[in-house]
């Protein structure tokens, strides 16, 4: 049965090359022996019955992180003409097609150079590309969002949040000491902050052997200096 249908497939494809392709008829016995190889080398290759194994792809659905694209948006606020571009971006992602959007951002920000949000959102596409690690590509979209905003919240904490997931704890714990600091009282992310800025610190003292801040024989926060060790702008 599967034969006959290949069969049937090279025939209309063949049919199709010549009245729909208008195929001139000294490429008949050409196109003719193409398809003839063709289902040959599926004869001698094609294995219909074996049970199929879909490959996961590199870049995973769960990278993309609704709750931080709200968070992003709270701390922007951008609803120019820019926002178009940082929609589609979020579209691709949920998809986990991060070199996509990171390409879609890439040509928004030939429209808006200046734009600090589409630089963030082109970070955020880029280490999600990199299955959450930080490259030189996406630190370097971070930096430049702080370069053109230096008051802007989102390039700090996005840059902290790379180097944490990837394994820069100091790195990332200084970046965002330093923007809790400058923060507003009243700033929304402030709490979201201050909860990521205990974990990490617990998960330092882990690291070290010795107590997490507010456990049992640590030091008070108070009595330990904080020097970012690296600075988002």
């Amino acid at each position: 049965m599967a034969w006959i249908v290949v069969g049937l497939l090279a025939l209309l494809i063949m049919a199709g090359l010549i009245w729909l392709g208008k195929m001139p008829r000294k490429a008949w016995e050409l196109a003719g022996a193409a398809l003839f190889v063709g289902i040959a080398g599926y004869a001698w290759q094609g294995q219909p019955s074996l049970a199929g194994s879909p490959k996961e792809p590199v870049e995973k659905l769960g990278m993309f992180d609704e709750d931080l694209a709200k968070q992003r948006d709270e701390m922007g606020g951008n609803f120019g003409d820019a926002r178009a571009w940082l929609v589609l971006a979020d579209a691709q992602s949920r998809q986990g097609k991060f070199a996509t959007a990171a390409t879609a951002l890439s040509k928004g920000l030939e429209t808006f150079p200046e734009d600090p949000d589409l630089w963030v959102a082109l970070g955020n596409a880029l280490v999600g590309h990199s299955n959450g690690l930080l490259t030189p590509a996406s630190q370097y979209a971070y930096q430049k969002a702080a370069t053109l905003s230096p008051d802007h919240p989102a390039p700090p904490f996005f840059l902290g949040l790379a180097l944490a997931t990837s394994g820069q704890l100091q790195q990332a714990r200084g970046i965002w000491a330093e923007l809790l600091e400058r923060s507003p009282p009243d700033a929304e992310w402030r709490e979201d902050l201050t909860s990521r800025l205990a974990r990490i610190d617990a998960l330092i003292a882990q690291q070290s052997g010795a107590p997490a801040p507010g456990m049992p024989g640590s030091v008070p926060p108070d009595a330990e200096p904080t020097q970012p060790v690296e600075n988002a702008q």
